[in-house]
């Protein structure tokens, strides 16, 4: 039966609400880690290796599960265009938070030796497949069941879920990081991976209360039409559908949402380790990216707002060539030694810099690709963007400054940054703007044409170029 207009607006802040919730705890679950391979998985996993090398290894760890992000878009994506958005939600949610409590369970390495890490990066890789489904779904959820001119802010509530996310890690595994340094090595760091089971009972209860897609529905309907229609037999599975009409829509939003990646991890796991080595307090650390990570929530609408009236395209290009331009004061702020400049650091890169970018990106990624392939084009795509950006960030930064001696010495982390910005901004220059397009069609763009001006057809938007 169709809504009316205030069951529709009704059904609207439930979906945003499940999008949000839902995001914040997978990637509570997912940033989590982060902060503890800063912070803790050297010395307990890795004690074989001296601090720096630890470090990196820790890092590694890190980078496994943002390998396993794509092929989780894969998996979760084609069920998702074939099943229904809904319940590859559920699923996602409910394989993350069991893989969070089995790290909270995992011996460590002077107990079991060598067996410790490769259980952690069995545990990570569930991980990074679970959250690599769940924000093509967050993301979809929301859009698709928003109006045009809305579709920006409504999908960015499952990009609000990663510094709600941050926000609860970080405030959650500082609480524990205050106890004494034995009691926190032996047992604290635990305690936030095994609150994971509370965290997933209260997202399914809100999960299962959302109605599916409509345009999802639609599609499946106008599908099945299709296939009685023309008998046909079998319908070609979702990831053919991507490779074969949406490579170059791949490539460009992989490209084109890596610096906002870059940053976001940059920022949430490599900073820990590189301002706690210019002399800050641990907690002074966590604070300041917990304060930036809260006022993030409220900047990314902002952002993914003016992308509904001036476009996603101009948003995202002026955040990152901003970026480029602010790699390397935002390091200087940081090597000052000075607390008050250490916050200004993060408030400028995460609320304002990378709130830029990351804001319209899951309108921006999610508008390339119809609707019987969206979850799993818009998955694939910004999954290769976060395995490629956000995922070998930490080992990279971390490796070129310990290539640069260590210490104070930044510059081959901020020469890194800028080149990813400029690699980001020139990509997504190559897409059409598409922040008017229709996505109900089942096509990635609209029609070809625009009205004629002056006799001459005009190029839609939508798309790649």
């Amino acid at each position: 039966m169709p809504l009316n207009d205030a069951a529709r607006r009704a059904e609207s802040r439930r979906i945003a609400l499940s999008s949000f919730v839902g995001s914040a705890i997978e990637f509570y679950d997912f940033l989590l880690y982060g902060a503890a391979a800063s912070l803790v998985f050297n010395e307990l996993f890795f004690t074989d290796l001296n601090p720096l090398a630890g470090t990196v290894a820790a890092f590694g760890t890190l980078a496994v599960g943002y390998v396993a992000r794509p092929l989780g878009g894969i998996v979760f994506g084609h069920f998702g265009d074939r099943v229904g958005r809904k319940s590859m939600l559920v699923l996602t949610m409910t394989l993350m938070a069991l893989a969070s409590f089995a790290i909270g369970l995992l011996p460590t390495y002077d107990t079991i030796g060598i067996w410790a890490p490769l259980l952690l990066v069995a545990c990570r890789l569930v991980q990074g497949i679970a959250v690599g489904g769940e924000w093509g779904g967050a993301a979809l959820m929301a859009m698709e069941h928003a109006s045009t001119e809305r579709r920006g802010l409504m999908a960015s509530f499952a990009n609000m879920g990663g510094p709600a996310g941050a926000v609860l890690a970080t405030a959650v595994f500082a609480a524990f990081s205050a106890l004494p340094e034995d009691d926190f090595l032996a047992w604290g760091w635990r305690v936030p991976f095994l609150l994971s089971l509370l965290l997933m009972a209260i997202g399914l209860f809100i999960r299962m209360k959302v109605s599916e897609s409509p345009v999802f529905a639609e599609a499946q309907r106008r599908a099945e039409r299709e296939a009685t229609e023309q008998k046909a037999a079998k319908q070609e599975a979702p990831l053919l559908t991507v490779l074969r009409r949406y490579r170059k829509n791949i490539v460009l939003s992989c490209l084109g949402g890596c610096a906002a990646l870059v940053l976001q991890s940059l920022l949430a796991t490599f900073m820990l380790t590189y301002a706690t080595g210019v002399g800050f307090e641990r907690s002074t650390v966590l604070l300041a990216q917990t304060v930036s990570s809260a006022l993030h929530i409220f900047t990314i609408p902002a952002f993914a707002i003016l992308s509904d009236r001036v476009g996603r395209r101009p948003v995202m290009i002026t955040g990152a060539l901003v970026t480029a331009a602010a790699a390397f004061p935002l390091f200087a702020l940081v090597n000052s030694g000075s607390v008050a400049l250490l916050f200004a650091a993060y408030i400028i890169g995460n609320p304002i810099l990378q709130a830029s970018m990351y804001g319209p990106m899951a309108a921006f990624v999610s508008e390339m690709f119809g609707t019987r392939a969206r979850y799993t084009g818009a998955s694939l795509g910004y999954q290769l963007a976060s395995t490629l950006g956000a995922g070998t960030a930490p080992l990279i930064a971390s490796s070129l400054l310990a290539g640069a001696g260590g210490g104070t010495n930044s510059a081959p982390v901020s020469i890194y940054v800028i080149g990813v910005c400029l690699i980001s901004a020139a990509a997504i220059a190559l897409t059409r703007e598409s922040h008017r397009a229709d996505i109900t069609d089942g096509v990635s763009t609209p029609p070809r044409t625009r009205a004629p001006r002056n006799g001459v057809p005009r190029a839609a938007p939508g798309g790649p170029r």
